[in-house]
């Protein structure tokens, strides 16, 4: 099975290859703002309706004035005003707000849609990029699956040069017979059917508390206030770099951890149930009238966890695996409310931490996620394997270009069939 993956590298270019990426990235977003500016003055005094063709046709006549342009390449240019494009369509969609101008410092970078203006020296373990008028640069990163790469995007974060390679693999995992559930939670992150709870590790939860921490003396200093054209102090600044550094870490450590419970859980079983999470609804804000506090805090160990990660990591790796992941309908099913060996279900309040089923007949008795684990492959058993689609997750939609490409020669054929 042929799939889309990407990698990240992490690059080391010299000074003066630093200094043409920076002046490149400074280029792509003035094309960028230039793009956002021409969408919105075209409507509001002529009322016409700019889209991405329009733009993307006088990239000819607009590299002839600005000539700076012409290194950077045609196709990274176009995927840049793709990217005007997917911020309007997003707008008009109603999935976000209006697209607005972006500052050069905060812009993250550029693509490469296709295999023009790059190229990877490397069988997935280091190696070089080669890019065109720039030469080539050292990377640094591992793949666990290589194979042909098609786009590339080069990425500034935190100081530092990134490049973001996809690559079409046929990525494999081993996996055993068995099938297990889980039941996810604030206080034991992972609870599967068979009794065992994976709590979150100690050296998160420390990190944590540094965050915290550092958190309290960023807000101790002059923060930024746009509004009064107040800067931030000096302080506030290095305080706020000390504080972001230790949320990376968290961040990283935590989805480093996420990676080897879900890999170790495949290894071992290739059915796994679990339950269908409304994550955006259950961290939402505190209504009217309830606690925000109690509700705040809640959320931030559902997000700590990563509730939506989990479940996307599993699939993606049992369909590797050749395995299936399914989720148990919750709201119909009531999981927690219900007993895994004759059926009944039994109000609980979360305060009640072991099930007692109220059947005269059954009297089971379990702890009460490991309960919840059990309806979940209960009811993964139950349903026909056939039916199961475990489609193997894609990645970034890369494949826009593409199909951009493909409407415009549709188009063209159409024009030409009917001269008239």
């Amino acid at each position: 099975m042929v799939t889309t993956r990407r990698i990240t590298f992490k690059l080391y270019p010299n000074r003066q290859q630093e200094k043409t990426l920076h002046y490149w990235r400074k280029l792509h977003c003035a094309l960028y703002n230039a793009a956002v500016y021409n969408r919105k003055t075209q409507y509001q005094k002529f009322g016409h309706s700019v889209n991405y063709l329009e733009q993307q046709n006088c990239l000819p006549e607009f590299k002839e004035v600005w000539t700076e342009y012409k290194p950077l390449g045609s196709h990274a240019l176009q995927a840049t005003l793709k990217r005007v494009d997917f911020a309007f369509s997003r707008f008009f969609k109603g999935l976000g707000g209006y697209p607005k101008f972006k500052a050069s410092c905060r812009y993250g970078g550029w693509t490469y849609p296709c295999k023009a203006g790059w190229k990877s020296e490397t069988d997935g373990k280091n190696g070089h990029l080669n890019i065109t008028n720039l030469g080539k640069i050292q990377m640094r990163g591992k793949a666990r699956n290589w194979g042909l790469p098609t786009t590339c995007t080069i990425m500034f974060r935190n100081g530092a040069w990134f490049a973001s390679i996809t690559v079409q693999c046929s990525p494999s995992r081993e996996t055993g017979a068995e099938s297990v559930g889980i039941d996810l939670g604030c206080k034991d992150a992972v609870t599967l059917s068979t009794g065992e709870k994976i709590a979150k590790p100690d050296f998160i939860k420390e990190g944590q508390q540094k965050v915290k921490v550092a958190s309290k003396k960023l807000r101790r200093k002059r923060s930024p206030l746009r509004n009064k054209k107040v800067k931030g102090s000096r302080r506030w600044k290095r305080e706020r770099q000390k504080a972001s550094k230790l949320q990376r870490k968290v961040a990283r450590q935590t989805e480093d951890w996420l990676h080897k419970t879900t890999s170790n859980i495949v290894s071992g079983n290739s059915l796994v149930a679990g339950e269908k999470l409304n994550v955006k609804g259950m961290t939402a804000k505190a209504k009217k009238g309830k606690p925000k506090a109690q509700k705040a805090g809640i959320n931030r160990s559902i997000l700590d966890v990563g509730f939506g990660m989990i479940g996307q990591m599993l699939e993606y790796k049992l369909a590797e695996a050749g395995g299936f992941y399914v989720e148990s309908p919750t709201q119909t099913l009531k999981p927690t409310q219900r007993c895994s060996k004759c059926w009944e279900l039994t109000p609980k309040t979360l305060a009640d931490r072991v099930h007692f089923c109220s059947n005269p007949s059954c009297n089971h008795t379990e702890d009460r996620d490991v309960n919840a684990a059990q309806v979940n492959i209960a009811w993964a058993r139950g349903q026909e394997l056939s039916s199961i689609h475990a489609e193997s997750p894609s990645s970034t939609p890369c494949g826009s270009m593409r199909q951009l490409g493909a409407l415009r020669r549709e188009k063209l054929r159409v024009q030409r069939s009917n001269p008239e």
